[in-house]
């Protein structure tokens, strides 16, 4: 099991650095402050709690912050939960938008809490919600093992038999075909974001799909390959609708929906040469 499927609820921790600020530009002859400072504002946080006790039902509940400076929705759940509620639970590791831990709903549009910063968004109300499509544990934290689960079944590994330093190489332009799909940090939110995984909860969805088609489209990996043949179904790649919406909420800019047709594209090309074969008087 991947680590990443273990719950990570986040814990009390000190004063923690955070993304880091922006760098000073000196002093300003306007009195301002530095270009992280900003002039101070109230935000109201309306974070859907749940999973506290038994029987608990799901519940909004509101906190208040006076923000002086830049910050992220991640750095401010860390204030609230130092300063006001520890029991406030969500995951969180890298700040940085590289682990994908931090993924949820805010204000209704599916991101990572480390890349929204507060003073982007156009109002001082900030609902925060868990991933859709997902049960729910405790507050912002989802149970990913199904989510790992799919992933694992597309075996997403190089399956190509490497004797020799030479025989690993690809071209630059060969890596550039599959660079955007090593990019996915598998987060979830692109998941929690299909329509099609929704309707057919055997799907195996877009993030591992994608992910799929990084090793297909590998120079490396054999044309044969097994795991391709075992997504050739309405639970693999035939399961998508292409809405594109995974594309849309993907908060690294990575596209699995081409990804899924690249897929498609491998799977007929195996496919047209054994139908022609077969017509053949």
């Amino acid at each position: 099991m991947s680590p990443k499927s273990a719950l990570i609820e986040s814990l009390p921790q000190g004063l923690s650095p955070g993304l880091p600020a922006a760098p000073s530009a000196g002093p300003d002859p306007s009195g301002a402050g530095s270009a992280a400072e900003l002039a101070p504002k109230t935000y109201r946080f309306e974070v859907l709690r749940f999973g506290h006790a038994p029987g608990d039902q799901p519940r909004f509940q509101a906190y208040e912050l006076v923000v002086r400076k830049k910050m992220s929705v991640l750095e401010a759940l860390l204030t609230l939960q130092e300063d006001q509620d520890p029991s406030l639970a969500f995951r969180y590791s890298c700040r940085g938008a590289v682990c994908g831990s931090c993924g949820m709903s805010i204000n209704g549009k599916l991101n990572l809490a480390c890349r929204v910063q507060l003073h982007t968004l156009a109002t001082d109300r900030i609902v925060l919600e868990p991933l859709p499509g997902f049960d729910v544990l405790k507050d912002l934290v989802v149970d990913m093992n199904p989510f790992w689960e799919k992933y694992e079944r597309v075996r997403p590994w190089l399956h190509a038999e490497i004797s020799a330093v030479q025989e690993s190489r690809i071209s630059e332009r060969q890596r550039q075909r599959i660079d955007q799909y090593v990019q996915c940090i598998l987060c979830g939110v692109c998941y929690s974001a299909c329509p099609a995984r929704r309707a057919n909860d055997a799907f195996a969805g877009p993030a591992a799909l994608g992910k799929l088609y990084r090793f297909v489209a590998d120079a490396r990996e054999p044309s044969g390959s097994r795991a391709l043949q075992r997504q050739d179904s309405q639970e693999g790649v035939w399961g998508c609708r292409t809405i594109m919406q995974c594309s849309g909420a993907c908060p690294k800019d990575v596209r699995p929906a081409e990804g899924v047709r690249g897929v498609r594209r491998a799977l007929l090309a195996r496919k047209l040469p054994r139908l022609t074969r077969r017509n053949t008087p």
